[in-house]
């Protein structure tokens, strides 16, 4: 967990906390390196669509991993932020990749099931779904922070030396990328869940227009009073990345050309 930037799961960011639960609740589902990260903090900044981040990622190292060892304390994490997250209009969002389900799953059954029944409750199931257009640059970004463990821009030094080209990390980065965009679309089957997929490419260009889609969505107008400052966003250094990608689509198989 970055100690020296704010990442948003600080208390100063907060809303107000609310003592009846969410009245709309929605999954923002996620893989590796789709922008998710600058697509919950444009939701979020709306002050409309709740504050969707990784309230489930207890990894060490992540946001809550002081709780990873301890189920029940997950537990009140939980209950905790359906409070403290919930937007002034009822909306919750939760952010997540499906290997943190996964975990749950394994690690604490319990949250999971309250996590399901609260996001994804009866009929009333909202999936917003975010992907990225752009295959191969998705693939590069995911295998070089995998290499350098480098995932945001702050985490970037000066004279941070090049990292040395490795097929075996990108062919290893396309199929964790499939694997988990399996996974969803096996839950999404499942459920019956129809998502509204948003792209990353189409949120670099107007913000302000998929947002509206994602309110729209999920039946919530947005105000422009509501709004709210959440930590800024910002883009990583491209470094040689481009080269790689160029290099990778030269291999890749014909129908991912």
């Amino acid at each position: 967990m970055l100690t020296h930037i704010d990442t948003g799961y600080e208390g100063k960011f907060d809303f107000p906390a609310r003592l009846e639960g969410p009245g709309v609740t929605y999954l923002l589902a996620s893989v590796p390196r789709a922008g998710s990260t600058y697509f919950s903090h444009l939701l979020w900044r709306t002050g409309c669509l709740g504050a969707p981040l990784e309230y489930l990622n207890f990894e060490l190292g992540g946001p809550y991993g002081f709780a990873a060892a301890s189920p029940q304390l997950q537990l009140d994490l939980w209950q905790s932020v359906l409070r403290r997250r919930c937007s002034p209009n009822g909306v919750f969002g939760l952010k997540a990749f499906a290997p943190q389900l996964d975990e749950l799953q394994r690690k604490n059954a319990r949250l999971l099931e309250e996590v399901l029944a609260t996001i994804l409750p009866g009929a009333s199931r909202r999936v917003v779904y975010v992907r990225r257009r752009d295959r191969i640059a998705q693939v590069v970004s995911y295998a070089r922070a995998t290499l350098s463990g480098i995932w945001r821009k702050e985490q970037e030094g000066a004279g941070w030396p090049e990292i040395e080209y490795s097929d075996e990390a990108l062919e290893a980065a396309d199929r964790g990328i499939a694997f988990q965009e399996g996974v969803w679309n096996r839950m999404f089957d499942e459920l019956k869940i129809e998502p509204l997929t948003v792209w990353h490419e189409d949120a670099l260009a107007d913000g302000p227009a998929v947002a509206d889609a994602v309110a729209g969505y999920l039946g919530v107008s947005i105000d422009p009073t509501a709004a709210v400052q959440v930590p800024t966003v910002e883009k990583q250094s491209e470094g040689d990345a481009v080269a790689w990608a160029a290099r990778y689509a030269i291999s890749r198989s014909p129908q991912l050309r």
